[in-house]
């Protein structure tokens, strides 16, 4: 009998106890079930849940970052805004027409040679100013001198002859009385002498021509003028038929500027001309911001051009300071009235919108309770008021930089702060003078109060600001007239009680640098890394509002008549 190893046994008995051994492979298990196929479904069931979670995780993760961007943008909407700002002024400026015009001596004369010589001198710099009578160019004299001294001795030639013509007349009339000649010999006699006398006629004459001729070799200033860059150099031979001058002489004091009007407006110039009134008239550069000069009007063309529609009109400067020069460009305003307590503001102050023209307006306190729906935070704080658990560490953080941006009561080091905010106001302008417009009358505008002339574009009405002063426009202008005679003047602090920011509520000098450095704070401190990108779309978004809500900016309005 064989002999079983106690392997063989172990491996008879798990076979009697397990029959799936005799089943084929691909068979399963009793119940449809494969082996692992449980444990296979458990894992994918696993990962299902785990990128749900994950993608739940991540919505509310940015709906929460959003909510604290929000919160944010809001409360830097609502920072007050550095601006820069300037009074409203009331004075009495010009009502004028404006025209181009041409600087145009008032003589020009061009010396030329009337006899042929040689060119000796030329006693004149370029350039210099020549007085009347002044003695310019020294043409070669020694021709026209012997011309002369030869008609002088054919003078005394002649004399010499005619006093024997005349005693050859008297001779032989005294033979005729006596019979001696016939009547045809005294009066050949008589005819020779009166032939003498006209040679003697003749040659005075000459002696006059000679004399001219010598003193046209000497050219004077026929003017008081400017002589320009001589044409001829001495050694030259001119001549009295050249074509080319010696010299341009061109009289500046006074001097003209001749403009042309079209003829509609001729009728107002006329009108303020009667009685013989003197129109003042004011010279311009180029860029029509800078006076030159100011003269008086001379006259108006009698004849109107048909091809353009315009009249030429002439006007005259004294010219003393040299300002003006012949054939330069100038913009003309011809002044025909002056208008009394005008309401004049910068250019710059002026906004366009949807209804109008308007100009921002600093009023000391906080932004009134009505206009609070128009600051753009507001949409923001509703939006991020309806999870204020996510939005508490935005609020938190912007606590600190808000109260540091002076938005509140409390400023730098805990000092209290003076409040402003900016209201819109409705203008009209009537024209413009310079870098100033001046508005209509009606206008709800009132002397002294302070008006927004630079960071207007981040305003809306009721704008929380940080006002300081404009240092930008002169007292004087170019012809150094001050006060209301001057339409670039500075403005002047208002009374107290205008309305404005007076003397009891004065501009701290350092607010905007204070501002500007609480913001840089607020920012640093809530938006961390990513407030470069969340500021940038805040400032598109907040644009994009104040342009739908109140229009863009307006150009400087141009024209200068009313």
């Amino acid at each position: 009998m064989p002999r079983v190893t106690t392997a063989e046994r172990q491996i008879r008995s798990s076979t009697v106890d397990d029959p799936s051994h005799l089943l084929p492979e691909h068979a399963s298990e009793p119940g449809g079930r494969r082996p692992g196929s449980r444990r296979r479904l458990i894992i994918v069931l696993l990962i299902v849940l785990a990128i749900i979670g994950f993608i739940v995780w991540r919505i509310h993760s940015n709906n929460v970052a959003a909510e604290q961007q929000a919160a944010r943008q809001a409360a830097a909407a609502n920072r007050p805004t550095p601006v820069q700002i300037t009074a409203v002024q009331q004075k009495t400026v010009p009502v004028f027409l404006t025209a181009l015009g041409t600087v145009t001596a008032y003589n020009t004369i061009t010396l030329h040679t009337r006899v042929d010589g040689q060119l000796l001198q030329v006693n004149f710099r370029e350039g210099q100013s020549v007085r009347k009578g002044q003695l310019l160019l020294q043409i070669d004299p020694r021709p026209y001198q012997a011309t002369l001294d030869q008609a002088i001795g054919t003078l005394t030639k002649d004399e010499a002859n005619l006093k024997n013509m005349q005693a050859e007349a008297e001779r032989y009339t005294a033979l005729y009385e006596a019979g001696v000649v016939s009547k045809e010999q005294q009066q050949a006699q008589v005819s020779n002498q009166g032939q003498a006398a006209g040679s003697i006629k003749a040659d005075q004459a000459a002696i006059e021509a000679a004399r001219v001729n010598l003193g046209y070799t000497k050219i004077y200033s026929p003017i008081d003028g400017v002589v320009g860059l001589r044409l001829v150099d001495p050694g030259n031979i001119v001549h009295a038929s050249d074509s080319t001058g010696l010299v341009v002489i061109t009289q500046i004091h006074p001097i003209a500027v001749i403009f042309t009007l079209p003829e509609d407006q001729l009728p107002q110039v006329q009108q303020a001309m009667r009685g013989g009134k003197k129109l003042v008239v004011e010279a311009y550069d180029r860029t029509d911001a800078h006076k030159i000069a100011s003269g008086t009007l001379l006259t108006i063309d009698n004849q109107i051009d048909t091809t353009t529609g315009t009249a030429k009109l002439k006007a005259v400067f004294d010219n003393s300071d040299n300002s003006l020069f012949a054939n330069q460009f100038v913009n003309v305003r011809l002044i025909l009235s002056q208008r009394p307590n005008a309401i004049v503001v910068p250019t710059a102050a002026i906004e366009n919108g949807n209804q109008g023209d308007y100009v921002f307006v600093v009023n000391p306190g906080p932004t009134p309770p009505d206009k609070i729906k128009n600051l753009p935070g507001e949409t923001a704080t509703t939006t991020s008021s309806s999870n204020s658990k996510a939005a508490a560490p935005a609020s938190s953080g912007n606590g600190q930089g808000a109260g540091e941006g002076g938005g509140g009561g409390g400023g730098r080091n805990g000092k209290t702060r003076q409040q402003f905010h900016a209201d819109t106001v409705p203008i009209h302008v009537d024209f413009t003078i310079g870098t100033n417009s001046v508005l209509s009358n009606s206008t709800d505008l009132k002397p002294g109060q302070q008006v927004v002339v630079d960071g207007q574009e981040k305003l809306v009405d009721g704008s929380p600001v940080t006002p300081s002063q404009a240092r930008g426009i002169p007292a004087t202008n170019s012809g150094g007239s001050v006060g209301a005679a001057n339409p670039n003047a500075q403005s002047s602090a208002p009374a107290a009680g205008s309305g404005g920011l007076t003397g009891s509520s004065p501009v701290p000098p350092d607010s905007t640098e204070q501002a500007a450095q609480a913001n840089g704070r607020g920012n640093a401190q809530s938006n961390g890394q990513s407030s470069g990108r969340g500021n940038g779309q805040n400032n598109g978004q907040h644009r994009g509002q104040n342009r739908n809500q109140n229009g863009g900016r307006s150009a400087p309005s141009g024209g200068g008549t009313q």
